[in-house]
């Protein structure tokens, strides 16, 4: 009982080792990922050989594709010596051969690798490209299963295994995800051998009739340092020795009001639902936390990794429903279960000595007034603390209407015009709006029409101080029609 996995090469057999050649001579069983590959017609023991093409067109889902091949295999080996012999070189884009070696070791079974020429070669040389430039090797199928391309746009990227249109068009879908849809890349077919270049837009790969088992698929850099990477680089240079007095001499803290700054200014282009300065104004938050952890790494803190790894460990956590067993159809059982679980998040981390916790306490007292009331108001009410129904919100506002009014002095006043604002505050709760939005479209739309009223009183040549309010306000009900 032993596995021998042979690379058979990019695609003539004159590209096989004499290693891999005498291997496949004594061979007594062959299993081929593929005998869509121009050297198997040449190879020894044509009567040994098992294909496993089928394989490919049984499976719908991708990732299954890998497991059948390699347990069929790895079954094979627990009985017998086996060969395995996969296109290029075993220990490139190959992914079973990374589950026999886990399967190999957990059985016991013997596993000896032979060599060969890889696909990369031909291709860079078709390509007129340099592996050592950053170009990543990825597998198609691993790619067809995800979201979003493992990739550095900034650097150039090689999909092995884009064995048939449907692979393609799983994996453009992902790609779209990062790259434009007219993004030229190039599919390369039999590489090494009658190789052909095809170049064309992303969007059309899966329309390629050339596709079969030895299509290969090379992604360009977007360039503009447009990676994740490439703007850290950045950032640390601005902090390093040679970069920038100004970047140098921040600190955490006298960056906070930064922070807040950029985060309105997002909020700004999102009122006015103005897309380039929503990028432009999402570009300046990042910075900010990028700014932020490199100065944490500097201070031996923490790093981006630990950032990204925390919040994907948060995201997958508090989602059970995607990456877990928990069922939840609507939104409404989705916060339920994020609530449940931030409540064993936090017990977790320690309770007061007395076991006594609030929902309140993670608040940030750094929100504003609003969105702090809003919060609060929010979690009293999913314990229950809550009016019956609207009619119960609208007299409580009347009521700190009318208590306000009966007050005299300013410390009472400032009282009960702070209950008066919490009530309204409820109310946009039970309505399902946000009071920060409301009131900061209630700010723009104000500015927008005294605007409007200013204009119309300084191109008339007089002060403001000439006109009476009666006069004014005809200028202001010119503005709600105007705007």
């Amino acid at each position: 009982m032993a596995l021998t996995i042979i690379g058979l090469g990019p695609g003539a057999a004159d590209d096989l080792t004499r290693r891999a050649w005498h291997a496949l001579e004594r061979a007594e069983t062959i299993y081929l990922r593929t005998s869509r590959h121009p050297c198997v017609p040449a190879l020894p023991n044509p009567q040994r050989h098992i294909a496993l093409d089928g394989i490919y067109e049984s499976e719908v889902a991708f990732a299954q594709v890998y497991a059948r091949i390699s347990q069929t295999v790895i079954a094979a080996a627990a009985q017998a010596d086996v060969v395995y012999a996969v296109p290029g070189d075993p220990t490139v884009a190959e992914s079973t051969v990374v589950q026999l070696r886990r399967m190999a070791a957990k059985q016991g079974i013997p596993l000896t690798v032979v060599n060969g020429v890889s696909f990369i070669e031909p291709i860079c040389a078709a390509l007129e490209l340099d592996a050592i430039d950053g170009l990543q090797i990825v597998d198609a199928l691993n790619v067809a299963a995800m979201h979003h391309p493992p990739i550095n746009p900034d650097c150039g990227a090689l999909l092995g295994q884009v064995y048939s249109r449907d692979v393609a068009n799983a994996v453009k879908l992902v790609l779209m995800n990062q790259y434009p849809d007219e993004f030229r890349v190039a599919l390369v077919h039999h590489a090494g051998e009658a190789q052909q270049v095809e170049w064309l837009p992303l969007f059309e790969i899966d329309r390629s009739p050339h596709i079969d088992h030895l299509t290969a698929l090379y992604v360009p850099p977007i360039g503009n340092r447009s990676s994740f990477e490439a703007f850290q680089e950045v950032i640390a240079h601005l902090r390093a020795p040679e970069g920038c007095p100004w970047d140098r001499a921040q600190s955490h803290e006298s960056l906070r009001p930064y922070l807040i700054e950029e985060a309105y200014e997002v909020l700004d282009a999102l009122n006015r639902n103005d897309m380039p300065a929503l990028m432009e104004e999402l570009g300046d938050l990042l910075l900010q936390v990028v700014l932020h952890t490199q100065i944490a790494t500097e201070n031996g803190e923490f790093t981006m990794p630990d950032v990204i790894a925390a919040i994907n460990a948060k995201m997958i956590r508090r989602h059970p429903h995607v990456w877990g067993t928990t069922e939840a159809n609507t939104p409404n059982q989705v916060v339920a279960n994020w609530e449940q679980i931030k409540r064993t998040e936090k017990a977790a981390k320690g309770e007061a000595a007395d076991g006594f916790t609030s929902v309140l306490d993670d608040i940030p007292a750094s929100f504003t007034a609003l969105m702090r009331a809003q919060k609060y108001a929010r979690r009293a009410a999913k314990l229950g603390f809550d009016y019956a129904d609207l009619d119960g919100v609208r007299a409580k506002i009347h009521e700190e209407l009318a208590e306000l009014a009966a007050e005299t002095t300013p410390e009472a006043q400032l009282d009960e015009a702070g209950d008066l604002v919490f009530a309204v505050v409820d109310l946009l709760r039970w309505l399902d709006i946000e009071a920060e939005v409301a009131l900061e479209a209630a700010n723009a739309k104000f500015a927008r029409r005294f605007r409007h009223v200013e204009r119309q009183v300084f191109e008339s040549g007089k002060p403001m101080k000439d006109y009476t309010l009666e006069a004014l306000d005809q200028f202001w009900r010119a503005a709600k029609k105007a705007t």
